[in-house]
């Protein structure tokens, strides 16, 4: 069994270590970049093109559904 000092320094450590972790992993310089390429990934900048390829498939849908509807 150790004496009184070594119970106060397994403490410190216990209490210290899940602080210093907290810290050290919760700095916005560590993650900033990956959160950002991650969110361009999942939601890429929006194409002037692509924007207008999805109108005009819309269109095109409606215009068929039009169709069957009058058929």
């Amino acid at each position: 069994m150790g004496n009184w000092k070594l119970e106060v320094g397994k403490m410190a450590m216990y209490m210290s270590f899940p602080v210093f972790l907290f810290h050290f992993f919760n700095q916005p310089t560590y993650f900033e970049e990956w959160v950002t390429n991650t969110k361009r990934q999942i939601y890429p900048p929006e194409n002037v093109q692509d924007r207008e390829d999805i109108q005009n498939l819309i269109q095109e849908m409606r215009k068929k559904q039009m169709q069957n509807l009058e058929s």
